[in-house]
């Protein structure tokens, strides 16, 4: 007789719950989604990277003086024959044949004494870090000439190493600036909408009267009280705290209108019944929720501190030498003959419009990210 088999029946195996997906994850899951939100995040990860480590991105001494206005040397993978080689600049040298307009020396390229590229390769002296003394540069010359990547000032100096050494001030002004105004702005702003009654009513008056002021006419006026001779520290210390002083009304009008909405909502109304103190309620319970709004409006606000700096410095009163920054580099193109003629001049501008976009894609992104709706 046949015997049935016996039917095992495997038990089935649950996955356990995963837990519940915290905020900051759902917010870097949603920016992860956006294309430009991204491709912000790592510009500005690369600016803060090339302020960091200036010195060691820089191939020439930003200080060091070479022909001056010398156009852009192009990198090349081929010799004077035609053939493949590594990557070599060709030095721009002055021929005998002259110009039939302007009757200067036609440049054109050295192929018999070429500059080899290389990367982690010896040049000028720096500090890492302020601290560590090294002569190591992630790219130049193998034979540690200066090259020109893209030309050189009125002076001499090459402008792509003074534009990264020029985004330490900018993005430091930038940065300072934003921190002050954020702090000052989310405070009042809170405690304004919260404690409602007089208090608030005299705060928004005060509030919009900062607003009222022209704040260009004001900046010149306020920078132009600092005498020249006046030592470079103090001069940037003065335009940060003008800048400061001029900013933060609109941050606290924002930040007030959001605690308005919060102060109403149910866990703030039970916060007060249990006897919570308003400090506790003003940071405890309603900064962390206002705080989505100002990591946005951080991000939004960096781009124009930085035009304004840069802007500022065009009409010398943000940045004196021997400082550098892009708003000082582009003093040299207030003639515009300069420009018409040297138009290699204007590299600081990229530099500047980077930065404007990667802060603002960043700052969309993140709105976005934050509140989809």
């Amino acid at each position: 007789m046949l015997v049935p088999a016996e039917t095992t029946i495997e038990p089935t195996v649950k996955s356990a719950p995963s837990g519940s997906e915290s905020y900051q994850a759902l917010v870097w899951r949603r920016l992860k989604r956006s294309f430009t939100g991204m491709l912000g995040l790592v510009l500005v990860c690369m600016l803060l990277i090339m302020a960091v480590f200036a010195g060691f991105l820089a191939p020439v001494d930003p200080i060091q003086s070479d022909a001056s206005f010398m156009p852009p040397e192009s990198v090349s993978i081929r010799d004077k024959d035609g053939g493949f080689v590594m990557p070599r600049v060709y030095p721009l040298v002055d021929s005998e044949k002259l110009d039939p307009i302007t009757f200067q020396p036609i440049s054109g390229p050295d192929f018999d004494n070429p500059r080899t590229l290389g990367f982690f390769v010896s040049g000028f002296e720096y500090r890492l870090f302020g601290l560590i003394p090294t002569t190591i540069h992630f790219f130049g010359s193998t034979d540690g000439k200066p090259i020109h990547f893209l030309g050189t000032d009125k002076l001499g100096r090459d402008i792509l190493s003074r534009a990264i050494y020029g985004s330490r001030i900018s993005l430091v002004i930038a940065l300072t600036v934003v921190t002050i105004v954020t702090i000052i702005g989310t405070t009042v702003g809170m405690v304004s909408g919260y404690l409602g009654g007089a208090f608030d009513v005299w705060a928004q008056r005060f509030v919009e009267l900062v607003l009222a002021f022209p704040q260009l006419p004001l900046y010149l006026a306020l920078t132009s009280l600092i005498p020249v001779t006046a030592p470079t520290n103090v001069f940037i210390a003065f335009v940060i705290v003008v800048m400061s002083a001029l900013g933060w009304a609109q941050m606290s009008r924002e930040v007030r209108g959001k605690t308005l909405a919060l102060a109403r909502i149910e866990y703030v109304k039970a916060a007060i019944a249990i006897g919570a103190t308003d400090r506790r309620i003003i940071f405890q319970h309603i900064f962390p929720n206002v705080m989505s709004h100002v990591i946005v409006a951080v991000t939004l606000n960096i781009p124009n501190i930085v035009l304004l700096e840069s802007f500022l410095g065009f009409l010398g009163f943000a940045v004196k030498p021997p400082l550098i920054s892009w708003g000082l580099m582009l003093q040299d193109t207030a003639n515009y003959s300069v420009i018409g003629s040297y138009p290699w001049i204007l590299a600081p501008v990229g530099f500047v419009l980077i930065t404007v976009f990667a802060f603002n894609a960043l700052g969309d992104g993140l709105r976005d990210a934050i509140d989809p709706y």
